[in-house]
């Protein structure tokens, strides 16, 4: 499909974070031909609206529902609906479209991917809780209504691009790359001093504050060994984790023969949002371009896993499975949450983790569960931020 001449619908949740931003931007520099559908967002209202006067969208919606008459009246005389709450974006969700950008961060996003991909929609799959959460409902959901997802995270979408449908049978390993966040040389001493601003500083990445911690513990490749699993059928021996500070190679796939390849780029979010945009086709657009000359040199290391405990975590809870990958994401929001409050220490996120799942376990929480996928995930969801609460009280009191 030629993504410039054949005009698609498309819908973007979460459009006021970094990549639903860069998603709308994209669209702007390569003229791509779109109806937008519907725009969501959770606060930020005057972005919204700005957004809204420029694409038009049939439908805006502001989940935060405080902020409905604010929206209305920066829309008055648009034309457009406004909606507002979490059960408003979930609709949004489910309203025919041809392409549905993911982009809400965190579990709050599970419910609306899985309406888009019971609407048979194409996802543009950015919100890495909907497979860590319910991956194999989401991705059924998916094929059955005749939808399919398309990972965004540059890692995955790496992957998706070099791993050829007619030898995935002959993968060996999924080799993650990991650059490391900004605290990859520091020591463990130093890094229980770090102060929410200098876990955001990305060095190579713009990102919003919940993912550039995630990344700066790690938990953010470890969240993308689960999703690689259910995306790819990788089992957990097959999903590597290698750190390149560089952040040009996004992924490899290394086959039976011994052979590896690799899907390279400039760190920019738009170059995967184009891919899954257009797929299987090519979109056109004033890309930065890769000067592997300029770059002089690509560095590789193993990941510290002592110095960086929740890639361990993450592994321990994809061999779990289960309910597992939910729970440890609930714990790991909570923790993330209570660090940029500045309740608890930057090392203090692994350990809030890691003790909630070990209590969940005791409790026999963390059992595979049958049934709603999203009704399951929400009951680990809440089950496990209770359990981390608690462990939250502990903590902040010797913070």
């Amino acid at each position: 499909m030629d993504a410039l001449s054949n005009p698609r619908r498309v819908t973007v949740l979460g459009s006021t974070g970094s990549v639903g931003v860069s998603t709308l931007d994209l669209f702007e520099k390569s003229g791509a031909s779109v109806e937008v559908i519907a725009l969501t967002a959770g606060r930020n209202v005057a972005l919204l609206a700005q957004q809204a006067l420029r694409w038009r969208p049939k439908v805006a919606v502001i989940q935060d529902e405080s902020l409905r008459g604010e929206l209305e009246s920066r829309l008055q005389g648009s034309g457009v609906t406004v909606t507002a709450g979490a059960a408003a974006i979930v609709e949004a969700a489910s309203m025919p479209t041809d392409w549905v950008m993911s982009a809400i961060v965190g579990a709050a996003g599970l419910a609306p991917t899985l309406a888009a991909a019971r609407a048979g929609s194409v996802i543009g799959l950015a919100n890495k809780e909907s497979l860590v959460c319910a991956g194999p409902a989401l991705l059924e959901a998916a094929r059955a209504a005749g939808g399919m997802v398309i990972p965004v995270d540059s890692e995955h979408s790496a992957i998706f691009q070099v791993l050829q449908p007619d030898c995935a049978h002959r993968m060996a390993r999924l080799i993650l790359t990991a650059s490391g966040g900004p605290f990859r040389t520091w020591t463990r001493e130093a890094m229980a001093k770090a102060t929410p601003e200098q876990a955001v500083a990305h060095p190579n990445w713009s990102m919003g504050a919940k993912i550039s911690v995630d990344s700066a513990t790690m938990m953010n490749k470890g969240l993308e060994m689960i999703e690689a699993s259910y995306l790819f059928g990788a089992t957990p021996e097959q999903i590597d984790v290698i750190i390149h500070p560089q952040s040009v190679i996004h992924s490899l796939v290394e086959y039976q023969d011994g052979s590896t390849l690799a899907q390279l780029g400039p760190p920019d979010m738009k170059a995967p949002i184009a891919c899954a945009f257009s797929w299987p086709d090519r979109l056109p657009w004033p890309a930065e371009r890769l000067d592997l000359a300029a770059i002089a040199q690509l560095t590789f290391e193993a990941p510290d896993t002592v110095r960086f405990p929740a890639l361990a975590i993450a592994r321990e809870a994809m061999i779990l499975g289960g309910a597992a990958p939910a729970a440890m994401n609930a714990a790991n929001e909570v923790a993330v949450a209570a660090f940029l409050d500045r309740k608890i220490g930057f090392l203090d996120i692994a350990t809030l983790v890691s003790e909630t799942l070990e209590q969940m376990n005791g409790l026999g929480d963390l059992a595979a569960s049958g049934g709603d996928a999203l009704e399951n995930a929400a009951m680990t969801d809440a089950s496990a931020r209770r359990v981390a609460s608690s462990v939250l009280d502990r903590l902040s009191k010797l913070h």
